[in-house]
């Protein structure tokens, strides 16, 4: 296939330059406050069309389209979102024109403002269709390619590029917003670009959040992660400032460009810049790459598969450390389960998977297949419940093609597909299905009911199976190869015919696994012969097993293998396990994985364990606790435990929030306790709202959450809320205590006019204020009362009122 001219163009030596921000423009073109960017730029497309020219004159070689907040959740309802999408690409491409110069059409994709499921509430499929809504406007109005920014969570960001796959063939740039080496929901650099290059994006970077200083470590760490793709890096001019009443990004023209000029001698392909930067620093960095001597960049070379969460990056490759695959949720001789699957539950299914992580394995294989199981409905749900609960990957495991399609979306970042065969026409339903998901997938040398003895039959059908991936667009990054262990017992041969295949593998690059308990069928002593081969594999390049990591003389071999093969730097790991050790002992290996097992009633909350809260709440009120007992001396310790863990960097924005939710799910068991106690007593009461002009909300709700429980009652006021409406809610509600949050630079000013009223009024309210841009020099300035930097901060600042 040919092509685009942007991708030919991507791969000069010379680095493509991106226009800067768009915002602070359009204000500084008579953008009224309060006034929605979208509706403004459907009425005065001179002025935006103005904007573009300006940047394409500074000498940029790509422009966006201001589409940024173009998608269903975040329109006004004025507009329609497919002519809205096109009408702005086409004002992009007529300001192309006018220019005179070649440049390209970045159709704008932003953030949709809402977590998918189970994180936030939207269906993962109904985001999709949304972003398919926006992508259809921009390429009908002659978008070159997609430029999907801004981005804070893993699930969205993929479910944009999978919408893109769906409705077109353009170029995709996806970029991340990262703050203290991770992103809101956890996210490291690494983890996002493995995720996104097994989506095939063209193009990975990072904007917004940092300055060029602050973001150096996270372009070095994508760099270090793209074998496949290109980087493109978008700073701010610096990191806010207040300056007299007036928030403003320090860095000038000329030191911004210097700063994020050297990032293309980095190996960065595209710069630009994002909040606080014009055309004027567009046309100093134009100069600063110009005058720039740039080596050629050396690709890191791509290693096996990779599989991720939102927060776990797991390589499968015989130079990485070997990778135990869980192999416990499956129905087949589990009764119990069994049974829990055919009643659609999954409490054994959780606890597998809990006690499979606890003990060590990396991934988990997740099968439902069962007699009288709906698999299509019973996959997803499952995945759903175990991406909530645990960060480790899955790896969906079905002979049924729709349950895997119906289970892919619930699955942030990248799962392993288990399996696609030589049979029928799997390889052409699941294949591009892998594909478009970014998900790597399991060959087995399987074809019809027959499994080959022969190394070179196997060979044969995997040869087969990756000539018609190649044919379907599938690269190689997302294939692994299971050699399907034959049972010695009957075929005598099988294990040294499994290594001859296992070699071939090695060195085709294909990463190999096998599930260990079918070479010892039949036989005696069956851990030892799995213990054995899975060192003799391990010596032939054999990179994963899918087995049951509880199984002693397995870890002991696996301990080994990785002391063996230089994974355990000096030994440490191995040291720490087996100080103590004799034979048949066994050893801890020194993993130390956290299990979210709950015995108690505090360590729920701490492991966010919804699905057992209840239990273990009944239990205590059984034995005669008290609920104000409860509340006071478990519930609040723990979700303050959380918070501070949170704050640490333990834990991220997923487990908060699960933490959260489970203490609400204990709370509303205990409140009719609780209020038959103390007769209604009223509890503080805060109000929250997003301020005039600004649409974002995510962070609000997040905080209204987390005060829920600790002892507050919550007002939601909305967003996009002028002063006036905010302070009426608060006396209609007798609020203590607002909480306003914004995420832009220029719709934080509209905080300062709520604290003013409150004191025009001589009211007695806090209020303490939040968001992106918002510091505590810009807090200090406009008389808040506290500035919270996140959820955590805000339950204190609330708090702290009230002593």
């Amino acid at each position: 296939m040919q092509k685009s001219p942007f991708l030919l163009a991507l791969e000069r030596r010379r680095p493509l330059l991106l226009d800067g921000a768009m915002g602070t423009m359009l204000q500084a073109s008579g953008l009224p406050a309060g006034v929605s960017p979208e509706e403004f730029c459907m009425e005065r497309p001179d002025i935006l069309r103005g904007i573009h020219g300006a940047y394409l004159e500074a000498g940029a070689d790509i422009i966006t389209s201001c589409t940024f907040g173009g998608n269903r959740f975040k329109l006004p309802p004025s507009l329609d979102v497919f002519a809205f999408n096109r009408r702005m690409a086409e004002t992009a491409r007529e300001a192309v024109r006018l220019s005179g110069r070649p440049a390209f059409v970045a159709g704008n994709v932003g953030p949709c403002g809402h977590f998918v499921k189970p994180l936030g509430d939207v269906e993962p499929e109904d985001m999709i269709a949304a972003f398919e809504e926006q992508i259809r406007g921009l390429v009908a109005g002659g978008a070159d390619l997609l430029l999907v920014e801004t981005q804070f969570d893993l699930a969205e960001a993929r479910a944009a590029v999978v919408a893109a796959r769906r409705q077109c063939r353009l170029p995709v740039i996806v970029s991340m917003t990262f703050e203290q080496g991770v992103s809101l929901t956890g996210s490291s650099p690494a983890i996002f670009a493995e995720t996104m290059q097994n989506l095939g994006v063209d193009v990975v970077g990072t904007n917004c959040s940092l300055g060029p200083d602050q973001m150096v470590p996270v372009v070095r760490e994508i760099l270090d992660a793209c074998s496949d793709a290109a980087v493109m890096v978008e700073p701010n001019a610096g990191l806010p400032e207040l300056r007299g009443n007036e928030t403003v990004f320090p860095l000038g023209p000329e030191a911004f460009a210097e700063k994020t000029a050297a990032f293309a001698v980095m190996g960065a392909s595209i710069l630009g810049g994002c909040c606080g930067t014009t055309p004027a620093h567009m046309a100093a960095l134009r100069k600063a790459v110009d005058a720039l001597e740039l080596p050629s960049r050396s690709l890191p070379a791509a290693r096996g598969i990779c599989l991720t969460s939102r927060s776990r990056l797991v390589r499968i490759a015989p130079d990485a450390p070997f990778v135990i695959i869980g192999e416990r949720i499956n129905p087949t001789g589990k009764k119990l389960l069994t049974q829990e699957l055919q009643a659609g539950q999954f409490d054994e299914a959780l606890r597998l998977a809990d006690q499979q992580a606890a003990a060590g394995a990396r991934v988990l294989d997740v099968n439902v297949g069962a007699s009288l199981v709906d698999e299509t409905r019973m996959l997803p749900e499952l995945a759903r419940h175990l991406t909530a609960r645990l960060e480790t990957p899955l790896s969906l495991d079905s002979s049924n093609a729709a349950a895997i399609a119906a289970a892919l979306p619930y699955a942030p970042g990248s799962c392993l597909v288990n399996s696609i065969s030589g049979e029928g026409d799997r390889m052409d339903v699941l294949g591009p299905l892998c594909r478009d998901f970014g998900a790597p997938f399991i060959l087995l040398p399987l074809r019809g009911a027959r499994l080959p003895v022969r190394a070179d039959e196997r060979i044969a059908i995997v040869e087969g199976l990756l000539e018609k991936a190649e044919a379907l667009g599938i690269p190689r990054r997302l294939m692994m190869v299971d050699i399907l262990a034959l049972a010695v017992s009957s075929k005598a041969e099988g294990a040294l015919q499994c290594l001859e295949f296992l070699r071939w593998c090695t060195a085709q690059g294909l990463p190999a696994t096998l599930g260990l308990s079918n070479l010892s069928f039949g036989l005696p002593a069956r851990d030892l012969l799995n213990a054995t081969f899975l060192a003799m594999g391990a010596g032939a390049g054999l990179a994963s097993c899918i087995a049951n990591p509880s199984a002693q003389r397995l870890h002991e071999a696996f301990d080994a293998v990785n002391v063996l093969r230089n994974h355990d730097p000096h030994a440490e790991n191995f040291i720490a396990g087996y100080a103590d050790w004799s034979a048949g002992s066994g050893g801890s290996g020194g993993r130390a994985v956290r299990a979210t097992v709950s015995a108690t009633l505090g360590e729920a909350v701490l492991n966010g364990d919804k699905e057992n809260v209840l239990p273990l709440l009944e239990a205590e009120l059984d034995k005669g606790a008290e609920p104000f007992a409860l509340v006071n001396e478990v519930l609040i310790p723990a979700i303050t435990e959380v918070g501070a863990r949170y704050e640490r960097r333990e834990y991220f924005l997923p487990q908060l929030i699960r933490a959260a939710e489970t203490m609400q799910t204990a709370f509303g068991r205990l409140k009719p306790l609780l209020e038959a106690s103390r007769g209604n007593e009223r509890r503080p009461v805060v109000v929250m709202a997003t301020v005039e002009g600004d649409i974002h909300d995510i962070g609000k709700n997040i905080v209204i959450l987390l005060l829920g429980n600790h002892g507050f009652d919550v007002v939601d006021a909305g967003k996009d809320v002028p002063a006036a409406d905010i302070v009426r809610c608060a006396e209609e509600h007798g609020a203590r205590i607002i909480g306003l949050s914004a995420l832009m630079t220029t719709t934080m000013v509209r905080m300062e006019d709520t604290i003013a009223l409150i004191r025009e009024r001589g009211l007695d309210m806090k209020v303490m204020v939040g968001g992106a841009a918002v510091t505590q020099a810009f807090a200090d300035s406009i008389g808040a009362d506290a500035y919270c930097e996140d959820a955590v901060a805000a339950v204190r600042a609330a708090k702290s009122f009230l002593a």
